[in-house]
């Protein structure tokens, strides 16, 4: 087949413009056609919180063809996209959905699209957003006004396409792994490269910091955390929220010995680094659908704990890769004593070396291939 992905990629930055370049390569690499038509703008600079929107640090990828022709903001671009997606004549259009502010330029290029050859999916992250904005009830239903197919990474998302679409085709495949950044070092190494002690127990929060990720709960859990080993909390990732809320919390609990924290974007080629410094992932979110920061983990096979909301507790199993523990501070805590003093890490450990295989991309992709020619 002849496939095009609508969605991020290189020179963006993030976990969904790699999983885009992932899946491409996979199309590719089982016999198909791909391509990546992504964007020129994905934010004006006021609407973004971070830095930077690009990856400065990660070499462009030449194995795959990626366009960025979509302005998210720039309705002639919309309409440049469309006509380029049809010269190419697709046999399917993959829409990249995740935030309802990409709604009208996804709908509109949908719209435009020669319906009569092409077939049109939504691969939808998030239909209903973490942080709720004026108008994305209405943004979301243009998008999803022409498409009938869904496919979708956890049951919550599931739900949500259902509660607004009830006819909708809905196909759910799980998360597969993110297996391209390295293989693990040694935890020496990887302590040395980070400046950690060798005998400290590191705990982890990866990824970009927003108040639905609940990092004020795990450094609020910090202080009820009673093993007598020695560990740090390594917070890993650029803040998105007001960075003084958090460095107040450090401060009021005197948390300044507990903690390091690298405060930005974490170039692909370090973060085998950190997961494999990491004895446990923390992701205390408050609100959740899936997340891909623990597709990484089991790449690297370091235990996770999540809280109990959105789909985290379908890809962690309790007291088998981790721990699902209620989004407050002294559950968390009560987890992280058992992990550290009963020696949980080896047993869960293993416990994912044997799962992670079911989330190969070589199964998503023949999964996904047969829900394109249902």
């Amino acid at each position: 087949m002849n496939i095009i992905i609508v969605g991020p990629a290189y020179p963006l930055r993030g976990g969904i413009a790699t999983f885009d370049e992932m899946l491409c390569r996979s199309f590719v690499k089982a016999g198909h056609n791909c391509s990546i038509v992504s964007y020129s703008l994905q934010y004006p600079s006021i609407l973004f919180p971070g830095k930077t929107q690009l990856d400065e640090q990660s070499i462009s990828p030449e194995d795959i063809k990626i366009e960025s022709l979509i302005n998210s903001v720039n309705p002639f671009s919309w309409y440049k996209a469309a006509r380029n997606i049809n010269d190419k004549k697709p046999d399917v259009v993959i829409f990249r959905y995740w935030i309802p502010f990409m709604g009208p330029a996804l709908g509109t290029i949908q719209r435009w699209l020669e319906k009569k050859s092409t077939k049109c999916i939504a691969f939808v992250d998030n239909l209903i957003p973490h942080e709720k904005r004026p108008g994305d009830r209405i943004f979301t239903k243009y998008f999803m006004k022409g498409i009938s197919k869904y496919l979708v990474m956890s049951d919550q998302v599931k739900n949500d396409v259902r509660s607004l679409n009830p006819a909708a085709n809905i196909k759910l495949l799980r998360h597969p792994i993110y297996d391209n950044y390295g293989l693990p070092v040694p935890v020496d190494d990887a302590k040395r490269k980070l400046s950690i002690d060798k005998d400290c127990k590191v705990i982890l929060f990866f990824g970009l910091i927003r108040k639905y990720k609940g990092l004020d709960l795990l450094l609020q859990a910090l202080p009820h955390i009673h093993t007598k080993q020695k560990f740090i909390l390594l917070i890993a990732g650029e803040c998105y929220d007001e960075k003084k809320y958090y460095t107040e919390i450090l401060s009021r609990l005197q948390l300044q010995n507990k903690v390091i924290w690298h405060d930005g974007f974490i170039p692909n080629e370090d973060i085998k680094y950190y997961f494999s410094a990491a004895n446990i992932l923390a992701l205390p979110y408050r609100t959740a659908t899936q997340s891909g920061v623990t597709q990484v983990a089991f790449h690297f096979t370091t235990p996770v704990l999540v809280t109990d909301v959105g789909g985290l507790g379908e890809i962690i199993h309790h007291n088998i890769f981790g721990y699902v523990s209620q989004p407050d501070p002294v559950a968390i805590a009560k987890w992280l004593d058992d992990y550290f003093e009963n020696n949980k890490e080896s047993g869960f450990r293993d416990e994912m070396a044997k799962e992670k295989y079911v989330y190969s991309w070589e199964n998503f992709t023949n999964a996904f291939i047969d829900f394109i020619n249902e």
